[in-house]
């Protein structure tokens, strides 16, 4: 499975469980850490951890598993590294200092909005 298809649908399995605000940044040509970073946001660190069981569970059925996982015991920042595909799920307030949108800022934001369901759909 290419990358880009990973994180379509790491974007889907996060829609479906309510993710606040997912970004999608191509960083490919910035970087050789992977090709996509992918971030988004829980409202609470039983909801980021929700999220990241979420995304490990499907990404599984799918034949895929993250090569490392990071920030599991604290649900703070979950970490799933795919390669190239790097999946961040912040809690709000930890997402808000890190600010890792900013840092990566040169990158180029993926329009999602087809990829999320119902009145969800939003392009960055």
């Amino acid at each position: 499975m290419e990358s880009r298809e990973l994180a379509k649908n790491i974007v889907k399995f996060l829609d479906s469980k309510k993710a606040d605000d997912i970004q999608v940044i191509k960083i490919r040509e910035l970087s050789i850490i992977a090709d996509y970073f992918i971030i988004a946001g829980g409202r609470s660190s039983t909801q980021v951890k929700t999220l990241a069981d979420e995304v490990e569970a499907k990404t599984k059925e799918l034949g895929k598993s993250p090569e490392r996982k990071e920030g599991i015991a604290s649900a703070n920042w979950i970490i799933l590294d795919y390669l190239d595909v790097v999946v961040h799920i912040f809690y709000g307030e930890t997402r808000e200092f890190y600010k890792l949108e900013k840092l990566w800022a040169d990158g180029e934001k993926i329009d999602i909005s087809d990829m999320l369901t119902g009145d969800r759909g939003r392009t960055i």
